[in-house]
C-alpha cells in the first residue's frame, strides 16, 4: 500500500498533460478525442495502435506525441523486407576484444514509433512481442532491460490494402488500445492548410514535459483507487465478450486489466484519484475492439466488433450508487477511500 499526496500529483499531472496536449493539438487538427487517448494510454504504461486509412495524420500523431515529451525515440519503418534482429538487435563477433558484442536495435528507446507496422512479415511483427509486454528483449539467451517509461506507438493501414499482413492476435492483444483518427473537419483541415501549408508542423515543436515527469505521471495514476463494483463491472464488461453470440473469440484476462489500467489514466485526467463506471464505458470500444473476432454470419451481417461492444456495453447493468449517512454514494466512497490510501 502506498500513499500519495493527491493534491499535489493530480495538479502536476493535469498541468503536464495540459502542456503536452496542446503541443500535440498544434499538429493534429480538430482531433482531441484521438489525442486524449493516446495521452490515456501513455500514462496507463500502455501501447497504442493507430488505424486509418493513408493520409490523415497517424505518423503525424505518434511523432508529435514523440516530440512533446523529452524522451528517446527511434523509428522504425516497417516493410517486407524487415527482418526482426532490425528492431530487437544483434549480437557480433568482436575481433579485438574476441568476443560477442550485442548491438541495441530500434526498439531501444522510451517511444518507439512503428510506421506501418502491418507491412512486415507475421515473423518481423513478433519480434515485438516480448518488449511490449515484459518491457525486455532476450538475445542469445541474454536480457537486456528497456528504458522507462516505455511505449509502443504503431500505425497500420486496413487490412484490406494492398500489401498488408494482418496483426495476429496476440499481437494486438498487447496495444492496449486502438484509435481512428478519421478525416477532419472542412474547418480543421482549412486551418490546417493556413497553418501548415509551407512548412512541416512538426518543425516548431519542442519538448514540454520530461522522462522524468511522465515516470512520475504514471506512479501517481497507479494510485487512483479503483472500488470493487467498478472493478466487477471491469470484468463483467470483458467476460460478456467470450460469451456474445457474434464473436468468436472475447476478450483476454490481459484486456482486463489494459481497460482498468486505461479507467485509471482517464479519472487522473479528469482530475479524480478514484475511478468511475463512466471512466470504464468511455474506454471499451478502444481498449476491447480490437481484440475481438467476429464470427462469419456476423462478418456477413456486416457487423463490427465496435457495435458489438457499444451494446455489450448498453446491456451490462451500471454498479448502482447507494446511498449512505451523509449522502455519499458510490463517487463519494471512493474518493474517501482514495485519499486514505492507495492501491487495489
Amino acid at each position: 500500500m502506498t500513499t500519495y499526496d493527491d493534491g499535489a500529483d493530480l495538479t502536476d499531472l493535469t498541468a503536464t498533460v495540459e502542456r503536452v496536449r496542446a503541443s500535440v493539438e498544434k499538429v493534429i487538427e480538430g482531433k482531441p478525442e484521438a489525442v486524449r487517448l493516446a495521452l490515456t494510454v501513455l500514462l496507463a504504461e500502455g501501447h497504442l495502435l493507430i488505424e486509418d486509412v493513408p493520409g490523415v495524420g497517424k505518423t503525424m500523431l505518434a511523432k508529435a506525441l514523440a516530440r512533446s515529451v523529452d524522451c528517446s525515440v527511434r523509428r522504425i519503418q516497417f516493410t517486407p523486407d524487415l527482418l526482426p534482429s532490425d528492431i530487437t538487435g544483434v549480437s557480433v563477433w568482436d575481433q579485438q576484444r574476441r568476443d560477442f558484442e550485442f548491438k541495441p536495435g530500434a526498439v531501444f528507446a522510451q517511444i518507439v514509433i512503428g510506421d506501418e507496422i502491418n507491412r512486415a512479415s507475421p515473423k518481423t511483427q513478433s519480434a515485438l512481442l516480448e518488449s511490449m509486454e515484459e518491457r525486455q528483449v532476450t538475445i542469445d539467451g541474454q536480457t537486456y532491460e528497456l528504458p522507462s517509461p516505455f511505449m509502443v506507438v504503431a500505425t497500420q493501414n486496413p487490412v484490406e490494402m494492398e500489401g498488408t499482413y494482418p496483426l495476429p492476435e496476440a499481437q494486438r492483444d498487447r496495444f492496449m488500445a486502438r484509435v481512428s483518427i478519421g478525416y477532419p473537419h472542412p474547418e480543421a483541415e482549412l486551418r490546417m492548410l493556413d497553418v501548415h501549408g509551407g512548412v512541416s508542423p512538426l518543425d516548431g515543436l519542442r519538448p514540454v514535459a520530461h522522462a522524468h515527469e511522465v515516470v512520475k505521471l504514471i506512479e501517481a495514476v497507479r494510485g487512483v483507487h479503483v472500488a470493487e463494483p467498478v472493478r466487477r463491472y471491469a470484468v463483467d464488461l470483458v467476460g460478456a465478450t467470450r460469451s456474445h453470440p457474434d464473436l468468436r473469440l472475447g476478450a483476454s484476462p490481459r484486456a482486463t486489466l489494459h481497460l482498468l489500467r486505461a479507467a485509471k489514466a482517464a479519472a487522473a485526467l479528469g482530475g479524480r484519484d478514484y475511478a468511475l463506471p463512466d471512466d470504464v464505458q468511455a474506454l471499451a470500444v478502444p481498449v476491447l475492439a480490437h481484440r475481438l473476432l467476429p464470427t462469419a454470419q456476423a462478418q456477413l451481417n456486416r457487423r463490427t466488433a465496435e457495435q458489438v461492444v457499444q451494446e455489450i456495453v448498453q446491456q451490462t447493468p451500471v454498479p448502482a450508487a447507494p446511498q449512505q449517512a451523509g449522502g455519499l454514494g458510490l463517487g463519494g466512497r471512493m474518493a474517501q477511500s482514495g485519499r486514505r490510501s492507495r492501491g487495489l
